[in-house]
């Protein structure tokens, strides 16, 4: 048993509206992408509330992530929480923000009621998770796991800005030139735990509030190059055609039939982008070319939808007479989170009386990399009508409460549990 504590849900509100203010636009939506004035003054709204408010103790590393601690005389490794501050261009305000307004909550708890607890508490907030001009998502926590070679980053930019990297990380208190020294060794953490917004309507049509997360997707993504036949469009009859936009077309019809076909809440597929050439209004297209993905935590269907991918291709390319040709971009593994963190997330939710289900994360997030050096654990929150990455992002403050209940008894679940003697 834990000795159940809660968290003041008002003073999240306050907190949440705060950070929200930072990086506000005309539109409503929030610019805080890494490197922007807004970045920066997050930051220090951050830092200021963990010294000013809490007391925490706070550092920066190299790869200017926020940490922050409580009960730091303790010799066990750290139970850390946490997520990011950083938005996509007119983002909302539950995305990344949530998981550390929250992180702060748990801190400010354990600190006013002065609980014993065997482990520091630490909360994080990681630099750059969302895509920015350096296209380096996940900037911190690949950084503070190993999964970037320091070397490769020093002559990157920010084109558009002219801006480098290296200054980008100095503005924020990090060090290009010491990143080696932001990496986690396995076992520095026991334990990570990021709550988050699910992004998603899966906890929305459900009308249930949490979910544990049981797996970050992997992410599988090709080039497909169509080779056609350019020619005239006014007197190149219909039968004679060899149309690379409209084998496109096909591919894209059969590769939604083939995602629709597996039928499974944790399989997606996206067709972003395409070029043609040579793009004229009276030429037949001769070449078309596209970037697709997958998404999925399950391997096996994988293979068994890009199996009948190819089947597709075959038959298109013969029915047209046309050449499709695909090359591989990425082919990332899903993760499987820590069961212990789960589980201890399950039983607080089960105390509640609220519906308990798993779902796989169909997005990444910093705790993916987390689990390759310690336990890594998500909890969702349910998002109105599966809104994100806009203004209209939103998530309800009882549903956030429960959340931060939910977090803040885990680790005091999780602080009896890890490590015991």
């Amino acid at each position: 048993m834990t000795d159940s504590l809660s968290v003041n849900k008002n003073r999240i509100q306050a907190r949440l509206q705060a950070l929200a203010a930072i990086g506000k636009n005309a539109e409503g939506g929030i610019d805080r992408s890494f490197g922007s004035a807004a970045d920066l003054a997050a930051r220090a709204h951050v830092i200021a509330v963990l010294k000013n408010e809490i007391g925490a103790a706070v550092s920066i590393d190299p790869a200017a992530n926020i940490w922050a601690g409580v009960n730091e005389h303790s010799p066990l490794p750290p139970i850390a929480v946490g997520s990011h501050h950083d938005t996509v261009l007119n983002g909302g305000m539950y995305d990344g923000a949530l998981g550390v307004i929250l992180a702060i909550e748990v801190l400010q708890v354990v600190k006013e009621t002065n609980y014993p607890l065997r482990h520091p508490a630490a909360m994080v907030s990681f630099t750059a998770e969302e895509p920015n001009p350096f296209n380096l998502s996940t900037l911190g926590s690949r950084l503070a796991t190993g999964k970037l070679d320091p070397d490769k980053l020093l002559q990157i930019e920010d084109t558009v800005h002219h801006i480098s990297l290296a200054d980008a990380l100095a503005k924020a208190g990090g060090s290009i030139t010491n990143l080696t020294a932001a990496r986690l060794q396995p076992g520095q953490l026991s334990a990570f735990i990021e709550c988050h917004i699910e992004q998603g309507k899966r906890l929305d049509s459900r009308e249930i509030p949490l979910a544990v997360v049981s797996h970050i997707t992997g992410i599988y993504r090709e080039t497909v190059h169509v080779c056609g036949e350019a020619n005239h469009a006014g007197t190149t009859l219909m039968n004679d055609r060899h149309d690379a936009l409209l084998t496109t077309s096909e591919f894209c019809l059969a590769f939604e039939k083939v995602l629709k076909a597996v039928n499974r809440d944790d399989v997606v597929g996206t067709i972003g982008q395409m070029e043609l050439f040579p793009n004229s209004v009276n030429i037949i297209p001769g070449e078309a070319s596209l970037t697709m993905e997958i998404r999925t935590p399950d391997q096996a269907v994988l293979s068994a939808i890009l199996a009948d991918l190819a089947k597709c291709v075959e038959e298109i390319e013969t029915a047209r007479g046309v050449s499709i040709q695909r090359s591989v971009l990425l082919n990332q593994d899903s993760v499987a989170l820590d069961d212990t963190i789960m589980a201890a997330m399950v039983r607080e939710i089960e105390l509640m009386a609220e519906p308990c289900v798993t779902l796989a994360s169909m997005a990444g997030h910093d705790a993916t990399h987390l689990a390759s050096i310690t336990r890594s654990g998500m909890l969702f929150v349910r998002s109105i009508n599966g809104k994100s990455h806009c203004p209209e992002e939103n998530s309800r403050l009882q549903d956030i409460e429960k959340a931060g209940n939910v977090l803040l008894n885990t680790i005091l679940r999780l602080d009896k549990e890890l490590d015991a003697e």
